[in-house]
């Protein structure tokens, strides 16, 4: 089969492809977890700077993206899959390899936008399983696209840990490296998924960030679910942006420590994507596991905002299992209310959801942070962000539960109006 060929629906085998790509895309974003927020330190004196300077590197690149995501997914609607997917794992190839080399804080923002700009890996290979999915499966396929995120962070934070106590600029040269051979592996085996009679007019006004937002909320069948998802993303978009610099201010964490606790993430991840949350499917359904999981996570956030030693945090990691069921549940059962042909303009609209997230809560966290950092590491409200994503999370069951009734959504059903 050659790399230009359709490919037929629900052919188990071409998701491994994408799946290959997707690890070894989060390997080498795993590998700078750790140390990314510690190398901002290297160049301003303070540590309230510290945190307001990576909240303002971390919205740049969450901007870039969310201008860009949109665009990108509905342009892999247009000209396939694939040619979408290799221009991401060049760009952030490029950024990888201009952070690792800046000698000062502008050229960390300088490889952050080209990171932004190229950012769509995750967007379009959630479209590329919708393209070879069936809708009784598409849950699965999704979770093994998070398993396959999982798993780069099983391995790349770790690592990244590792390399980073020796010095904090090695970990994004190997991310430099795996992310070009990333793109060597794509060019050569991820066949396209998208035939041509399936792929709509390309339409200009799709390249509008705020139309991608705008189309979700318009859509009154999924309206509640949209916010219910942006408030699950939101929580989780602010525990990644502050998660290394909380520890570090609160319990005196290095690279290392910061890498097995991501490790711990990772693993839960994989093992409950992977392997259990077809057995949850199965179990709860997807409504009733969804709902499940986002309390979950409340209680996850709580937990952390306050812990007062450090191993608190992987036993909150460890018992957090449902919560990463959730976002797949979520997803599936949006993705079965929409057309084949608008799957990816669904998902990277979705992903632009994540990408406004990205640039609004590091700004609101490091903020948070920052105003606390002074305050010794016992004081509780040094975990206050995190008592904020608790309190959105909460919000988020309650909507979803209020959806679920009012919408008649059934478990393994697409929505009612």
């Amino acid at each position: 089969m050659t790399s230009t060929t359709a490919l037929p629906k629900s052919t188990p085998g071409n998701l491994n492809f994408v799946l290959v790509c997707i690890f070894i895309d989060m390997l080498g974003i795993g590998l700078i977890v750790p140390v990314m927020p510690l190398l901002v330190g290297q160049f301003v004196p303070a540590r309230e700077d510290h945190a307001l300077w990576f909240g303002v590197l971390a919205a740049t690149f969450g901007l870039l993206q969310f201008l860009f995501m949109p665009a990108l997914g509905a342009l892999s609607d247009r000209i396939g899959r694939r040619p979408v997917l290799l221009y991401s794992m060049g760009g952030m190839c490029l950024n990888f390899l201009i952070t690792a080399w800046a000698p000062s804080l502008f050229w960390l923002f300088v490889g952050r936008m080209i990171g932004g700009m190229s950012s769509a890996s995750m967007s379009v290979a959630s479209a590329y399983a919708s393209d070879i999915s069936t809708k009784d499966n598409r849950a699965r396929s999704f979770g093994k696209i998070g398993a396959a995120f999982g798993l780069g962070f099983i391995c790349g934070p770790m690592l990244g840990g590792l390399l980073g106590n020796n010095d904090l600029h090695l970990p994004f040269y190997v991310a430099a490296l795996l992310g070009f051979a990333n793109l060597v592996y794509g060019y050569f085996f991820v066949p396209e998924s998208l035939a041509p009679g399936q792929r709509p007019p390309f339409d200009w006004k799709r390249l509008n960030p705020l139309a991608a937002l705008l189309r979700l909320v318009r859509r009154t069948d999924i309206r509640g679910l949209v916010l219910v998802i942006t408030l699950v993303t939101f929580g989780q978009m602010m525990l990644q942006s502050t998660w290394v610099l909380y520890t570090t201010f609160r319990f005196d964490w290095t690279p290392r420590d910061n890498g097995i606790a991501l490790f711990c993430v990772g693993l839960v991840s994989a093992v409950v994507q992977a392997g259990l949350l077809a057995v949850l499917i199965r179990r709860f359904g997807e409504v009733r596991l969804s709902l499940m999981g986002i309390t979950s996570g409340s209680l996850a956030f709580l937990g952390y905002a306050l812990a007062t030693q450090g191993w608190m945090m992987y036993a909150i990691i460890l018992c957090n299992v449902l919560a990463f069921a959730a976002t797949p549940a979520l997803q599936a059962i949006v993705s079965k209310a929409t057309p084949a042909g608008q799957q990816g303009e669904l998902m990277g609209s979705l992903q632009s959801i994540s990408s406004l997230g990205v640039i609004v809560t590091p700004l609101l966290g490091t903020a948070i942070l920052a105003g606390v950092s002074h305050l010794p590491p016992g004081d509780w409200r040094i975990g206050s962000h995190f008592l904020l994503c608790a309190a959105m999370q909460a919000v988020a069951v309650v909507v979803a539960w209020r959806y679920f009734r009012t919408h008649r959504v059934h478990d393994n059903q697409a929505v009612e109006a």
